[in-house]
């Protein structure tokens, strides 16, 4: 399956909406396993809302999802089950045997997959560079290493913005676009 990311507008960040699309992205199947299966960006923090549309979605293509496991530290409220179209999922966690971003679904008769979960309020640009980065069928990262990264390169991008405003504030990006009016422009002294 091919990386699909929907960029919410400002009032989608803020409101979850029933109607509004999944923010999926699942890895192809490769020869060899990587350590994530994908990502997911939900819109809130609230398992009993957000899991029913990641399950009706994963359900077609992985069999149905019995069972999800997280780790309670980005979760307010971990319910012991949510309800799904036709069935109950069960939700365990599990706190130092689990990475913190991420997310481990199974199917009963199927297998196990694990997602990456980007934060709701993630910036579009960093979900989406998550996205694909937990996508790759030869990702070697685990969740934890992923967040890290983008972090790493959030604040490289600020610092490079910061140093450019410097730079623009004084009369660096001015001073290349104008014309050089240094001696050429001066008339020669005349010799008298």
């Amino acid at each position: 399956m091919t990386a699909t990311i929907s960029l919410p507008t400002a009032i989608e960040a803020e409101e979850p909406s029933s109607s509004s699309p999944l923010r999926l992205s699942l890895s192809p199947t490769g020869p060899a396993p990587a350590l994530l299966d994908g990502a997911w960006w939900p819109r809130s923090r609230d398992l009993m809302t957000e899991l029913p549309t990641l399950t009706a979605v994963l359900d077609p293509l992985w069999g149905r999802i019995t069972r999800v496991t997280v780790n309670p530290t980005h979760w307010p409220v971990v319910p012991r089950k949510v309800p799904v179209a036709g069935h109950v999922v069960k939700v365990g966690w599990f706190l130092a045997e689990q990475d913190p971003h991420e997310l481990l679904l199974l199917s009963y008769h199927v297998g196990r997959w694990n997602l990456l979960v980007i934060p709701p309020r993630t910036d579009p640009v960093t979900a989406a560079w998550l996205m694909t980065a937990a996508s790759d069928p030869l990702g070697t990262s685990t969740a934890s290493r992923l967040m890290a990264e983008a972090a790493r390169l959030r604040a490289v991008s600020e610092a490079d913005r910061a140093v450019k405003a410097v730079w623009d504030s004084e009369g660096g990006h001015a001073a290349r676009s104008a014309p050089d009016f240094g001696r050429a422009a001066v008339p020669a002294a005349a010799d008298g």
